[in-house]
């Protein structure tokens, strides 16, 4: 890995201009991209949230830059937990979810809705929870046992949910024609 790559992300501020730079930046150096997923990707850099939240953006507005690594990110999805990366990390699933062009394989599809699953399980944010509730809907288009897994989870993990996770369950509940909360 580059290392002047390396010392620039580790020490960008969340500051949404700094992002937007070294998404720029990324839209021109292939190899600057290529830090970036290296970085996001390694669950051992205690700064991968940092590399997550540039690509966030990079998959919002050119997501045919990030589709090269996509293995690499499904293979890691799962095992993200702190919620700086967590965040980032849920709302690139609803890019690839959602965005016209892109076409998952069964393991992408898997990881994704693995992942997204386990970010509701593990009592994720609400921001993090919705994308992934999103995602999952969007994903149970083309795979019913979602959506008849989520009905289930949301009705037995969120019971009790706060008023902003109370209108994302209502809003996802609705969409799967069940709006029982």
């Amino acid at each position: 890995m580059n290392i002047e790559h390396y010392t620039q992300i580790t020490s960008i501020k969340a500051y949404r201009a700094t992002r937007d730079y070294y998404k720029l930046r990324a839209f021109e150096d292939a190899e600057f991209l290529v830090s970036l997923v290296a970085i996001g990707c390694d669950l051992q850099d205690k700064f991968h949230y940092k590399a997550l939240s540039i690509l966030e953006l990079v998959a919002k507005e050119r997501i045919a830059l990030f589709l090269p690594y996509l293995d690499q990110f499904c293979s890691v999805l799962s095992k993200f937990t702190q919620d700086p990366a967590v965040r980032p990390a849920s709302k690139i699933c609803l890019f690839l979810a959602t965005k016209k062009g892109v076409i998952l394989t069964p393991f992408q599809e898997e990881k994704i809705i693995e992942g997204c699953l386990d970010f509701i399980i593990r009592d994720a944010k609400v921001a993090t929870v919705a994308y992934a509730l999103r995602t999952l809907f969007r994903l149970g288009q083309k795979q019913d046992w979602v959506h008849d897994e989520l009905r289930q989870l949301l009705s037995r993990e969120l019971s009790n949910p706060s008023p902003g996770m109370k209108f994302v369950v209502k809003e996802t509940l609705q969409r799967l024609g069940n709006d029982t909360v």
